[in-house]
């Protein structure tokens, strides 16, 4: 039966963090919502129903970074790659990256990207509009012609908004539309032509270092423009102790700071790049451990808000040079959820606090209607066996990205069935 008119899952694990709801239940999905959820329920006629007794049944996650890489970089990946790699595993809905060629700086990009996720009839897309255009810290964008078009968030990703004056008046006019600023944090002009952690593996490997104070010191400066001017604020991909003590002390004083983790950064350490060469390489890099136990500390604490992977899918060649000329970036859409539950297996998360983070409050920042199992919600879910182990093999992703810093780890928790709309 494709495309049944009803599908029943019955006897799973049913957590939806929005509703703090977490018992074995049956959830009943129709015309594209979810219809009740509980025990024993009904089965209407014409239903699909599925045992899914022994898992887990979540929303399906929703990923606040990634990199889609088309238009322009079609070589890399594709949008509809992209997506195909998103639901193997488990994500529904994503947003990403202005960084493209051209640079999604402009209304007709916005809708390209919109128009070649329908073709692609996949996951939910939802672009990220760069703050400045072309990403260079010169000219604001038309951020409400933007929104309109139906980007949901602004960032310059992949570089950082450099002036301070600019940043206010981005922070500004981001305010006046009711949007999100999203930063990539990153002082380049401490080190320019570094490409790793500095710190005792970069002088061990005679490499160029990135000391954790330029993350540091964007973010100290953002925060104060954030009480300046009032507008809603988010770290992306947040690596040091140092900017998370800076966003906890924001959230202490009411300001609207929010900020997001990647799994790499939350499981790895510089030391990681020994192993794994280029495909440990990215930006912000993989930090020190004392930071990364930080990183685990502001999880448990509730300062970290989302989960998001900064999937950067690059072809071979870009890896395959020496470190310091390698691309920057590494695939995660694939490996979230396993590289997440970890922390719920180390006691650092309950598995709904984990979900959450990667469900519901993402959708909430980034204003989106996902993230919930709700009855009437849309119905994106994702069904995983959080027990079963695997290997992590790249060669096997749906995307064209191979760069994956987590190649032959031992992981638990594999997606067994996404549902996006109900089907």
């Amino acid at each position: 039966m494709s495309n049944p008119e009803w599908i029943l899952l019955r006897g799973g694990r049913v957590i939806d963090p929005s509703s703090q709801w977490d018992a074995t239940a049956d959830l009943l999905i129709g015309n594209q919502r979810v219809v009740a959820m509980g025990k024993n329920l009904d089965r209407p006629s014409q239903c699909l129903i599925l045992d899914v007794d022994g898992l887990v049944v979540s929303p399906g996650l929703v990923d606040m970074h990634t990199h889609m890489r088309e238009p322009g970089f079609e070589h890399k990946e594709t949008i509809a790659g992209g997506l195909s790699s998103a639901l193997a595993g488990g994500v529904t809905s994503l947003a990403a990256m202005p960084n493209t060629k051209p640079n999604a700086d402009h209304p007709e990009i916005i809708s390209f990207m919109l128009e070649k996720a329908r073709q692609a009839g996949r996951a939910h897309l939802y672009p990220i509009g760069a703050i400045t255009k072309g990403s260079n810290s010169e000219e604001l964008t038309d951020m409400q012609a933007m929104l309109t078009a139906g980007c949901v968030a602004f960032s310059d990703d992949g570089k950082v908004v450099k002036g301070s004056g600019m940043m206010r008046r981005a922070l500004e006019a981001a305010k006046a539309v009711n949007a999100l600023i999203i930063q990539h944090a990153e002082d380049p002009t401490l080190a320019p032509d570094g490409c790793m952690h500095e710190g005792e593996v970069s002088r061990r490997m005679g490499v160029v270092g990135i000391p954790s104070a330029s993350e540091d010191i964007i973010v100290d400066r953002d925060i104060r423009l954030v009480a300046l001017t009032g507008g809603r604020y988010h770290v992306s991909h947040l690596s040091t102790a140092g900017s998370l003590h800076a966003v906890a002390a924001a959230k202490q004083a009411g300001l609207p700071v929010t900020c997001e983790v990647t799994p790499h950064h939350l499981v790895l350490t510089d030391e990681a790049v020994l192993t794994h060469g280029t495909h440990a390489k990215m930006s912000p890099p993989l930090r020190g451990e004392q930071d990364r136990l930080a990183l685990l500390e502001g999880m448990a604490r509730g300062t970290i808000d989302a989960i998001a992977t900064d999937h950067a899918p690059h072809e071979e060649a870009s890896k395959a040079v020496e470190f310091s000329k390698a691309s920057n970036g590494v695939v995660g859409l694939e490996t979230m959820l396993p590289i997440a539950l970890q922390l719920v297996e180390e006691g650092v998360l309950s598995l709904s606090d984990c979900l959450a983070k990667m469900t519901i409050n993402p959708a909430r920042l980034l204003s989106i209607p996902r993230g919930s199992l709700a009855v009437g919600a849309l119905a994106d879910v994702v069904v995983f066996d959080p027990s079963e182990a695997w290997v992590v093999d790249a060669n096997r992703f749906q995307g064209k990205g191979r760069n994956c810093c987590f190649q032959g780890r031992k992981v638990r928790g594999r997606v067994k069935m996404t549902l996006v709309d109900g089907i």
